[in-house]
C-alpha cells in the first residue's frame, strides 16, 4: 500500500515514465505505472499472442504497452498490507489523467469479495463519465466521499475485499487499478483519515474535472409502465453530487 508521501514521490517521477491512473484513496495495490521493454512488428522479443507481455528472464517481465492494460488490477498481486475501509462504504479518490487521451473517460468502480477475488465485477456505482481540461496528460483529482457497497452485499468486520477502478478512455482502452481493503467499523482509528489532501475535486485552471451521467434511450417513447432503475436514477447522481460538494 502506498502512503501519501510515497505517492508524491511517484508523481514527481511521472515525467520520466508513461503513466495512467492512480487510486489516491484507499491505498492502491502498488505502483503499476510501468512501461518497459520494446515493441514493434520486427521485434523478435515480442512473442505472438503475448498481448504485450515479454518474459525477460526467469523472474522478470517487460510491459512495452504498460501494465495497467492488464485485467485484473493492472497486473499487480494482492496486497499484504491492506487498507481499513468503512463497513458501510467510504471514500474513493482518483487521479485519472496521467496519459494522453483522457479528456473524456468513463469510469466503473467495482468490488471483488474475499482475500483473492475470483470476480471483480460487483458494481458499487453505475458507470459515469468525466471531462478533463485537456486531451494531453493533466494533473487533476476527483473524489467521491461515500461510495456504497454493491447491492445485497453485507460483509462483516474483518472481511477482505478489493475495489477495482476501471477507466475506459475515449479511444477505447481500459485501464485497471485496485485497492485491497479490510472492512472496519466506521470511526475505527485504523481507517486512514479522509481529508482535503486525499479527497478533493480539482478546480484550478488546467486540472478541473467535471462529471457526466450516462444513460440510454430509444427512438420510440418508453411505455407508460416502464420502471426506472432506482439505483442508477437516484443513487448514482446523488453520489456524484456529493463528490462535487467536497
Amino acid at each position: 500500500m502506498f502512503r501519501l508521501t510515497e505517492l508524491v514521490l511517484v508523481v514527481a517521477t511521472w515525467s520520466l515514465a508513461s503513466a495512467h491512473t492512480v487510486i489516491v484513496y484507499p491505498g492502491w495495490r502498488g505502483n503499476n505505472i510501468i512501461t518497459n521493454g520494446t515493441s514493434g512488428p520486427t521485434d523478435p522479443s515480442i512473442v505472438p499472442g503475448s498481448i504485450g507481455i515479454n518474459r525477460v528472464n526467469e523472474s522478470a517481465y517487460g510491459f512495452p504497452y504498460g501494465m495497467q492494460w492488464m485485467y485484473p488490477c493492472g497486473g499487480m498481486p494482492t496486497s499484504r498490507n491492506r487498507t481499513k475501509w468503512p463497513l458501510k462504504g467510504g471514500a474513493v479518490s482518483i487521479q485519472p489523467g496521467w496519459f494522453p487521451g483522457h479528456q473524456n473517460a468513463q469510469f466503473y468502480i467495482n468490488m471483488g469479495y474475499d482475500t483473492e477475488p475470483l470476480n471483480y465485477s460487483h458494481a458499487m456505482l453505475g458507470v459515469f463519465s468525466i471531462t478533463g481540461p485537456s486531451n494531453l496528460q493533466y494533473d487533476g483529482t476527483f473524489c467521491m466521499p461515500q461510495v456504497p457497497l454493491p447491492a445485497g452485499y453485507n460483509p462483516k468486520v474483518g472481511d477482505n475485499a478489493t475495489i477495482q477502478v476501471i477507466e475506459l478512455a475515449q479511444h477505447g482502452a481500459s485501464l485497471y487499478n485496485c485497492a485491497d481493503i479490510t472492512f472496519a467499523e466506521p470511526g475505527d482509528k485504523d481507517i486512514p483519515e479522509v481529508n482535503n489532501t486525499n479527497c478533493f475535486n480539482s478546480t484550478k485552471q488546467g486540472s478541473e474535472i467535471g462529471f457526466q451521467m450516462l444513460y440510454t434511450t430509444t427512438s420510440s417513447p418508453a411505455p407508460h409502465n416502464a420502471a426506472l432503475n432506482a439505483w442508477i436514477a437516484v443513487l448514482g447522481p446523488l453520489v456524484l453530487t456529493l463528490a462535487l460538494l467536497v
